[in-house]
């Protein structure tokens, strides 16, 4: 069975989904692909995944880095779950470009390249944002892209986390690498 909650963030309401094992869902209310992975039969009722999720939300959104990580459960192929893995590993306040990524996957399969696009459509398709820090993601030279709770979501995070941002810019509309 899953679980939701709904948790009022700085940013906006914020949609927590969890089943027994762990957290499977964490959008931002409006954001693309919202709930898309959320069946229709799930209970508005807080668990104790959900309650650790809370107090983890709490304490980044304090502008802390969060001791802890609360159970995830996240569903997608082994491809996504190897690229969320990577996005884990993400400093707090960091940044990692798509291209990184990609060769931090080729290691990892043990061949010669691995294309940033795959890698961008597995970060894009992470239903467990924040937590799995998919904005921590830029492209090669400094652009901030590919954020589906949004851009501005994605700068308010990194600042939150007082990322070094005096080399990232927002690319014109048409021109995200």
């Amino acid at each position: 069975m899953i679980y939701t909650y709904k948790y009022k963030s700085p940013l906006g309401r914020i949609l927590l989904a969890a089943d027994e094992v762990g957290i499977t869902g964490l959008w931002f209310e409006g954001q693309k692909y919202f709930g898309n992975t959320l069946p229709d039969k799930h209970i508005p009722q807080e668990t104790e995944i959900l309650t650790e999720a809370k107090k983890w939300l709490d304490v980044y959104f304090s502008g802390e880095e969060p001791k802890f990580t609360p159970p995830l459960h996240p569903d997608g192929s082994t491809f996504r779950q190897a690229v969320w893995k990577i996005l884990l590993q993400i400093p707090y306040g960091q940044t990692i470009t798509y291209g990184e990524i990609a060769r931090k996957m080729a290691e990892l399969k043990n061949v010669s390249r691995m294309s940033a696009q795959a890698v961008g459509g597995a970060v894009g398709h992470n239903e467990i944002s924040i937590i799995i820090p998919c904005h921590r993601v830029i492209g090669t030279n400094g652009s901030l892209t590919g954020y589906a709770g949004g851009i501005d979501k994605k700068l308010s995070l990194l600042e939150l986390e007082h990322a070094d941002m005096s080399y990232l810019f927002v690319p014109k509309k048409g021109t995200a690498l």
